[in-house]
């Protein structure tokens, strides 16, 4: 009987999307198809292929993991491939693979090497060359962040480009806004200072036909978000603020300082004017601070409260389908309680015309109210104590985690008592958490004034910016004066300017 032929299979990839990878790319499938193909012992399977994919982790390589399932289901009996590097450059993932294919009789042959692995020294082969493909990988790998961080060290910037909203590569580098994005990114900030929530933003994006910055039809909520809080879009850039914690897998970690960050001012052209920019981020901690009672449905939305219950007012349509239809202000809980709240309800232009009387009233002590504000934000920006005292948590936290590993080492090297190393190590680990909530609590609080000299930073800029009473309502100049407006059962409306003030109209 003829000996049949070995079923063969061969397997190419490169690691890159460019034009001369793709050249070797498609010269690979067509040599192991006419190499195959020419060889009268084998019968041609067909070539597994993967483009543009790295070899590191063989978990998101489609054309080899139908590879070796194809193998594993009987329907190949070899497979040719160009070296060990193209097969995997993580040893456990190549050594693994090769040793589930051969207790299923299936051979692996690296034609650059002339490897076989069903060779008696094929497997050492293997390993060998394995592990200096993984530690080319770690070289590869250290080299590139080593350049990275290179550049953020000289201040330089780099975007991606194709997912980035606004931005083109110009020359040197830099970036480059494009008119046509800047205004959808500019449209986005003003309709959150219009009120609007990033979930209502997209929902307006897609029903505008509006694609993504990847080129998609619907917008997420975290994308609106992500662009809201970019400081790249105010000109500046801080790099590094993420970094890979392991090559093979190449997982991201947010950048907590392990590694150094970098913030760069004016990098480039910005597309949002900076302190424009900033009361963004003041609205984003604002709405924050009031969690889920927040309602992007209008400028007035979770700034008007009940003095009787201290819920929001929100808007009420009377008459809807009457000519006679308006909309009007009133507690969200005035019938929930068991007694009804007393505070009435508000018209936009009554809410509008006291306001302009407030705001009015602080301009004719503008200069003193200025100057408190510079001392408030003096204040409020002098975080020395608290950075003394996160010093301090730092290292306690630095020697509390060496204390640990230490204990874990002794109770691994030498017997011990359990009950005792059980006791040590749950004291070392109730003090790390001790030190690790307050040094987290310090930093929101450190946020937080932030936050508030960003807010007490903008009212002062549309207070200088005002000479002469104003008559005519300014939906921007409410957003970054008023934290919030109080109404009372007598009728009395009472502001609360960003500075504290508070003023009855």
């Amino acid at each position: 009987m003829a000996a049949r032929k070995r079923r063969t299979a061969g397997y190419a990839r490169v690691s890159t999307g460019s034009d001369e990878q793709f050249t070797s790319y498609e010269a690979q499938i067509d040599y192991y198809t006419k190499y195959i193909q020419n060889n009268p012992e084998w019968e041609f399977v067909r070539v597994y292929t993967d483009e543009g994919i790295s070899a590191t982790n063989t978990r998101h390589r489609q054309g080899f993991n139908q590879m070796v399932a194809d193998a594993l289901a009987g329907e190949i009996d070899l497979i040719v491939t160009k070296s060990v590097s193209r097969f995997a450059r993580n040893t456990v993932d190549s050594l693994t693979a090769i040793r589930t294919l051969k207790e299923k009789g299936v051979e692996v042959y690296f034609e650059k090497e002339n490897i076989w692995t069903f060779d008696s020294k094929g497997e050492l082969l293997l390993t060998i060359m394995s592990s200096l493909a993984q530690e080319e990988s770690r070289s590869i790998s250290e080299n590139v962040t080593w350049g990275q961080r290179k550049r953020f060290a000289d201040g330089k910037v780099s975007l991606p480009y194709k997912q980035f909203l606004g931005y083109e590569k110009g020359e040197d580098d830099i970036p480059v806004v494009v008119e046509d994005e800047a205004k959808i990114v500019r449209r986005i900030f003003a309709l959150f200072m219009a009120g609007k929530t990033p979930y209502q933003i997209a929902k307006m994006l897609t029903a505008d036909g509006i694609p993504t910055p990847a080129g998609k039809t619907k917008w997420g909520t975290t994308t609106i978000s992500s662009i809201l809080t970019n400081e790249k879009y105010k000109g500046a850039a801080l790099l590094q603020k993420k970094f890979t914690v392991d090559f093979l897998e190449k997982k991201m970690k947010v950048n907590e300082g392990e590694v150094p960050q970098y913030y760069i001012e004016e990098s480039h052209q910005p597309i949002i004017d900076p302190a424009e920019f900033d009361k963004v981020q003041a609205e984003f901690a604002r709405r924050k601070g009031l969690g889920h009672r927040y309602s992007g449905g209008s400028i007035f939305a979770s700034r008007i409260v009940c003095a009787d219950c201290g819920a929001f007012y929100g808007p009420k349509v009377w008459h809807s389908n009457s000519k006679y239809r308006r909309v009007i202000w009133q507690c969200n809980e005035k019938f929930s309680g068991e007694k009804k709240c007393a505070t009435p309800h508000l018209r936009e232009e009554d809410i509008q015309a006291r306001f302009l009387a407030a705001f009015n009233k602080l301009l004719g002590s503008k200069d003193a109210l200025l100057e408190d504000c510079r001392l408030m934000q003096t204040a409020l920006t002098d975080c020395s104590a608290i950075d003394a005292e996160l010093d301090g948590l730092l290292q306690e936290i630095e020697v509390v985690t060496e204390l640990t590993q230490r204990c874990i080492q002794e109770n691994a090297q030498s017997a011990q008592s359990q009950e005792e190393y059980t006791e040590r190590y749950n004291g070392y680990v109730a003090r790390y958490e001790k030190a690790k909530a307050r040094a987290d609590a310090l930093q929101e609080q450190k946020k937080q004034r932030q936050a508030k000299a960003d807010a007490i930073g903008g009212f002062m800029f549309e207070l200088s910016e005002r000479g002469d009473a104003i008559n005519e309502f300014d939906e921007r100049l409410w957003l970054a004066v008023v934290e919030k407006a109080t109404a009372y059962h007598d009728g009395r409306l009472v502001f609360r300017f960003q500075n504290g003030s508070e003023i009855e109209s």
